[in-house]
């Protein structure tokens, strides 16, 4: 049976509603499609697309609704951006519309999970033992990137109807908690919301909650907690942000079942590395690295996967070396391989603890 790949994290609908991406279409496709371009001078060369999930088995994706506020974004290009709670409920309700329309044009390539039946539908797919037929589904779990969208916490049911099933309450601070490179600890009306969240049965997205504010969560959130895409600060270089998870905060995940997603993005690997550094300053043992780090804090590996943030404000042009599109993962197994991780271990990184996590928290039907 052929090694599954799940990807927590993948800003989709950000890049279709921006840039008019296909992600039907080869990432090769596309990148001739955009040469010259603005995407490729702003996002990097994609490095996503059907047919690269394909060559990479990856079976399942978290993909996210995404916008910044406007405060956050400098020169105008990007239209996925907000002032206040009505614009990105805006914003969001329109990606989740492009995720339906592409699931609806091409279902043969994308299927939405809503529950573990769709997950299952879309698994028992890959798991033939048959010749691999032209196209197998990817099924989509929608995430909400920053909890500006919720206007109110009795929007939570409508947003749940509409499919969202993982929540992260922050990008940069707002009013539920501070943020990326903004400090502060839960708001009153942050409580609130993960209140209402676990009632519901949402899943917790810590990543980009500051440090502050993930801790709180972990002492106080009743439901499934993960953190889609977030490395562990002691094995990122020159790293001092809070976007990166701290040791207590990583083993208090594990004790919590989560699961974390390493992010094989340059920046989240030397902290000081920059767009004129070359990509074989960032090897992809880095990446090894990351995630053995993460295995040893918990004492397994049960507790880690991918989360990789592809064509999320970076492409092709800031990823570690030997990494051309998301079917390059599959190079980290001889590395992984060589530091003892066997078959089990190496089936659980790549999906299984993702999979493991979704059957305990998304709805039978």
């Amino acid at each position: 049976m052929k090694r599954l790949t799940v990807d927590a994290h993948q800003d989709l609908a950000w890049n279709i509603l921006t840039f008019d991406r296909d992600y039907t279409l080869s990432a090769a496709d596309t990148r001739q499609r955009e040469a010259g371009g603005l995407a490729p001078q702003v996002n990097g060369d994609t490095l996503l697309g059907h047919p690269n999930y394909l060559q990479g088995n990856v079976a399942l994706i978290f993909a996210t609704l995404f916008a910044a506020p406007v405060r956050a974004k400098a020169g105008g290009w990007d239209r996925q951006t907000y002032v206040d709670s009505d614009q990105a409920r805006h914003l969001y309700s329109a990606q989740l519309d492009a995720y339906k329309y592409l699931v609806d044009r091409a279902p043969e390539k994308f299927r939405l999970v809503l529950s573990t039946r769709d997950m299952d539908s879309v698994l028992s797919a890959w798991s033939s033992d048959e010749e691999e037929p032209p196209n197998l589904p990817v099924g989509l779990i929608p995430l909400m990137e920053g909890g500006e969208a919720i206007r109110s916490l009795d929007e939570l049911p409508e947003w749940w109807e509409r499919g969202v099933r993982i929540i992260g309450p922050a990008w940069m601070s707002n009013r539920f908690c501070g943020g990326t490179r903004e400090p502060g600890s839960l708001s009153k009306e942050g409580r609130a919301l993960l209140d209402a969240m676990a009632e519901m049965g949402f899943i917790l997205d810590l990543s980009h909650m500051d440090w502050a504010a993930a801790r709180e969560a972990l002492d106080v959130y009743e439901g499934a907690i993960m953190a889609s895409h977030a490395n562990a600060l002691r094995q990122v270089k020159n790293g001092d942000s809070n976007r990166f998870l701290t040791d207590d905060i990583i083993e208090h995940i594990v004790e919590h079942e989560g699961v974390i997603g390493v992010v094989p993005f340059n920046r989240f690997l030397i902290q000081s590395w920059k767009n004129s550094d070359s990509r074989e300053a960032c090897p992809l043992e880095l990446v090894a690295a990351q995630i053995d780090y993460i295995c040893q804090l918990a004492g397994d590996s049960r507790h880690v996967g991918f989360g990789t943030d592809f064509d999320g404000g970076f492409g092709l042009q800031q990823v570690p070396a030997g990494i051309d599109t998301i079917a390059d993962l599959h190079k980290l197994v001889p590395m992984l391989a060589s530091q003892g991780y066997n078959e089990e271990d190496l089936n659980a990184i790549y999906g299984g603890n993702w999979i493991k996590l979704l059957r305990k928290s998304l709805p039978s039907t």
